[in-house]
């Protein structure tokens, strides 16, 4: 699959923006549902956005707090991923605050990691729109382990 391949080879320097063309246009499931966008891609963290649209918002008009958690664990573990050298990565357990509502705009999601070891990450997503922090999400992941 050439998207493992893009992020594997994402490297210190990360993606060029070829390489996130190409890796946004492989994107499927979920991410493409929710319009997920990946603007930087490293070893040491990526950040990805979405646009609010119709589909994002809750009967009362606020973004719901599943957009929020869902974009977290895209972006936390795309940054697995990368951090893995394209091993396999898989969430164990996703915590996301919600500090502000969002109506409209554009969420920027940036993962950074706190640990990165051999067999787990934890990673801390924040989440702004218009340079406010509107949710933070602590994500821990596994590394599998690849079949010889």
């Amino acid at each position: 699959m050439r998207m493992l391949e893009l992020i594997a080879g994402a490297g210190e320097t990360g993606l060029d923006p070829a390489g996130l063309r190409e890796l946004n246009a492989e994107v499927g499931g979920l991410e493409r549902h929710l319009g997920v966008r990946y603007t930087r891609v490293t070893r040491t963290g990526v950040t990805a956005e979405i646009t609010v649209g119709p589909q994002h918002l809750q009967p009362v008009g606020l973004v719901n707090g599943g957009v929020f958690s869902a974009l977290a664990e895209s972006t936390g573990s795309l940054a697995g991923l990368a951090a893995a050298g394209g091993d396999p990565v898989v969430g164990v357990s996703n915590s996301t605050d919600f500090i502000s509502s969002v109506r409209d705009g554009v969420i920027i999601a940036e993962a950074t990691p706190v640990h990165l070891g051999r067999r787990t990450q934890l990673w801390q997503v924040d989440m702004r729109h218009d340079a406010r922090l509107v949710a933070r999400t602590t994500l821990r992941t596994m590394v599998l382990e690849q079949p010889a």
